[in-house]
């Protein structure tokens, strides 16, 4: 069992539900005391993303954010060394793209995320039919490369990508990028269901969880939720006191156990 996954699974053994929030690395304020700063306010494990050009799964908040940190000059281990530097008691897994992790090589950046005490990677533009490269290195790293299920996934790629997966399965709760949305809908639900009965590993739902309500909607059916648009909105606004007293909310909707 990976570190992530362990930790995820600590708080559904009390009957709790999991809350990983996402931040931008690179970007202005998001930074070792920020981070702990929302490991205070109650999350499982974080998401840090790693900046890039393209980055076809995000909306226009994290686009935006992610370009202003290209701009200052982020790179890949910058943002691994800022979370060395944090040396947060809960997990942290980096998220970016398939090109730029390629660049650098599959082994040095794993060794790199290693160094920096990273848990766990989602690439999403590297399916889980062409990843079994990646995730044996990982593997033999100890980080968890964690797998996302898309609305209209078959169950045949659902079964696949069940058996890929590790630490959790990001599910994917709406059609297109990353942003907020006015409802959680049923998509959501559909994917997990479909996963549930495939991998013993914790369902998580992400993309479009944009207030608590939706969050603690999310956990009747699902074992925690990941939230990015919401709390890098503030940020990129200029506030991030607002993002700590949002994640702070969020985790007040979410069970505890």
């Amino acid at each position: 069992m990976s570190g992530l996954e362990d930790a995820l699974r600590r708080r559904l053994s009390d009957g709790g539900r999991a809350f990983v929030p996402y931040v931008t690395g690179g970007f202005p304020g998001v930074d070792a005391p920020l981070l702990h700063r929302i490991e205070a306010a109650g999350a499982d494990a974080i998401e840090v993303g790693i900046p890039f050009s393209d980055p076809v799964m995000d909306g226009d908040v994290i686009q935006e954010a992610s370009r202003v940190a290209l701009e200052k000059g982020t790179r890949p281990h910058d943002v691994l060394a800022m979370i060395g530097e944090a040396a947060l008691s809960i997990p942290v897994a980096v998220m970016t793209y398939v090109n730029p992790v390629f660049r650098i090589g599959f082994e040095p950046f794993l060794d790199d995320a290693v160094a920096n005490g990273v848990a766990g990677v989602i690439v999403p533009d590297l399916p889980v039919d062409e990843s079994d490269q990646w995730t044996a290195l990982a593997d033999a790293r100890g980080i968890a490369v964690v797998q996302l299920a898309a609305p209209g996934t078959s169950s045949e790629r659902a079964r696949r990508i069940a058996q890929g997966a590790r630490g959790f399965v990001y599910c994917v709760a709406t059609y297109g990028v990353t942003g907020a949305r006015d409802a959680l809908g049923d998509p959501a639900r559909r994917v997990v269901a479909a996963l549930r009965p495939l991998t013993g590993l914790p369902l998580l739902v992400g993309v479009g969880i944009s207030t608590p309500e939706h969050a603690a909607e999310a956990c009747t059916f699902a074992d925690g939720v990941i939230v990015g648009t919401a709390m890098m909105a503030p940020i990129v606004a200029g506030d991030p006191d607002a993002t700590v007293a949002l994640a702070t909310a969020f985790r007040d909707a979410i069970p505890t156990g």
